[in-house]
């Protein structure tokens, strides 16, 4: 039976685990939300594939089950596997996708580099997910393509299947057109994307950006501009954007271009916290601390997520604020990343370094300053770390979005709590109500520290009261429910082009 709605994601939407020696698939369980919320899209049609990678070896390719079930309740979908090899992988995503676009679309441009990369051999792997994709789809089949490794998937689907309703999602940031034109392939990753029908992004800004590359290598027509979503900040911050070009039209063709970013699951983590076991660590949790303030943040070993920059900041706080030492601790989670992930190797030593000179140079008998996890924390330990920071330092120097935000704004409910957060990550565009800064700038990191931890509990609950309501209502389901009214939108008469916009 084909599929109604076919999902092309890199992740396998499972845990793979081992029991009496018999391979089980169970439902991943994300704190984000994410996985669930896309798998929810497959209970509004008949027949659903999710196609995804997986690495094997020369020998398990000949015997490899390419299509499984995952176990779960009311399941209407099979995963279907691609096979590829460590050499592939390697090129694919360790080395072209993390060498070459990460920096870029972080805007990088000087981590940037194309020497190693592999582009026939990513041009193969896209090839392979859209013809996957064809294979599945149904003929009235919606094929919804996520993130920017499989950015040429929608070429070949248009290839090979000419009347095919294709979304794109983009997960990262998308950076200004003289940034993103670095890359050499700039033309063919366009020409992909403009084969869409539903081109997304999580912020007007990342939208805009992407309609000025086009703009710059095809000669596209502006159908249609609106005003953003109505609880973004339009103007005053770094990420704001007062109006976005909403419809393109292009070789006969319209692309619609939406900006809405994801949102988090609020039942969810407010389920966690409500378990007798969260409830039993999160109040040991409090005993081990006692009377000292907690800072916490929470990411993985990445040159853009400014885990340096943080480390230096609070460095630095030590160094002028004695009357602090042994009254508060800075929780970083930093988790290590896969093997392979050369480009990294650096920043985790850098990061390493820097913890273990602010331990020497500050700790004192039953006081360690800084505490590294450099392993995932389990979902019942984060989301009570979340609840129980007094403030949540969360400043990259670029974000698509950072959902950390949202957690810990939904951890914290109606208590108190504060939230410092980068200008550049595209939750800033929603959540106004934080301590925005500016990580590239000292000055403003020792200020924002200081803010955050003097700021009065009355104007903390003010912040935070504010931001639950954003974050609740417009969720990770208000994300979901809108795509799928795109989705329902897509009429047959899309490609024909109607008169331009001025």
């Amino acid at each position: 039976m084909k599929s109604s709605l076919v999902i092309l994601y890199h992740r396998e939407p499972y845990d793979e685990i081992i029991e009496n020696g018999v391979v089980r698939y169970r439902p991943k369980k994300s704190p984000n939300g994410i996985m669930p919320t896309l798998k929810s899209f497959f209970g509004h049609v008949n027949r659903g594939t999710w196609v995804a990678w997986k690495q094997v070896t020369e020998e398990q390719k000949s015997t490899f089950e390419n299509r499984i079930t995952v176990e779960e309740e009311n399941n209407n979908y099979s995963v279907l596997r691609i096979p590829l090899l460590a050499d592939q992988v390697k090129h694919f995503y360790h080395i072209t996708s993390k060498e070459a676009f990460w920096p870029i679309l972080h805007s990088f441009p000087w981590q940037f580099t194309d020497e190693s990369s592999d582009w026939e051999n990513f041009k193969t792997i896209n090839r392979l997910f859209a013809e996957a994709a064809c294979e599945e789809a149904a003929e009235d089949a919606l094929i919804w393509v996520h993130d920017y490794n499989l950015w040429l998937a929608p070429h070949y689907i248009r290839q090979l299947k000419p009347d095919a309703k294709i979304a794109f999602f983009h997960h990262t940031p998308f950076p200004s057109v003289d940034i993103f034109n670095i890359l050499p392939w700039r033309e063919q990753i366009v020409d992909s994307l403009l084969c869409c029908d539903v081109v997304g992004f999580h912020i007007p800004r990342y939208s805009e950006n992407f309609v000025n590359v086009a703009r710059s290598l095809r000669p596209v027509e502006v159908l249609k501009r609106e005003d953003p979503p109505a609880h973004m900040t339009k103007t005053g911050t770094a990420l704001a954007e007062p109006e976005m070009i909403s419809q393109l039209g292009y070789n006969g063709r319209v692309v619609n271009i939406d900006a809405f970013p994801v949102g988090t699951n609020p039942e969810h983590i407010l389920g966690v916290l409500a378990r007798p076991e969260a409830k039993q660590r999160l109040a040991a949790m409090r005993e081990e601390f006692g009377d000292r303030k907690l800072l916490i943040a929470a990411g993985r070993v990445d040159y853009v997520k400014g885990n340096k920059e943080m480390l230096l900041a609070f460095e630095r706080l030590l160094e002028r604020r004695p009357d602090l030492h042994g009254t508060l601790n800075f929780l970083v989670t930093c988790v290590t990343p896969a093997a392979g992930m050369r480009i990294y190797e650096t920043t985790q030593h850098e990061i390493e370094q820097l913890v273990g000179r602010i331990n020497g140079r500050f700790s004192e008998l039953g006081w360690t300053p800084v505490l590294l996890f450099t392993e995932p924390l389990n979902a019942i330990d984060l989301m009570c770390y979340y609840k129980l920071a007094d403030v949540c330092w969360t400043t990259p120097l670029r974000d698509g979005l950072n959902l950390v935000a949202k957690e810990y704004v939904v951890a914290h409910k109606e208590d108190t709590g504060v939230l410092l957060l980068s200008e550049f990550v595209g939750a800033a565009v929603e959540l106004p109500e934080a301590l925005l800064t500016n990580p590239y700038s000292q000055e403003k990191m020792d200020e924002s520290i200081e803010l955050a931890l003097a700021m009065p509990e009355a104007e903390q609950r003010e912040r935070l009261a504010k931001m639950y309501a954003t974050v609740t209502t417009y969720d990770v389901k208000y994300w979901g429910d809108r795509i799928l009214k795109i989705f329902k939108t897509l009429q047959a008469d899309a490609e024909k082009v109607p008169q331009g916009v001025a």
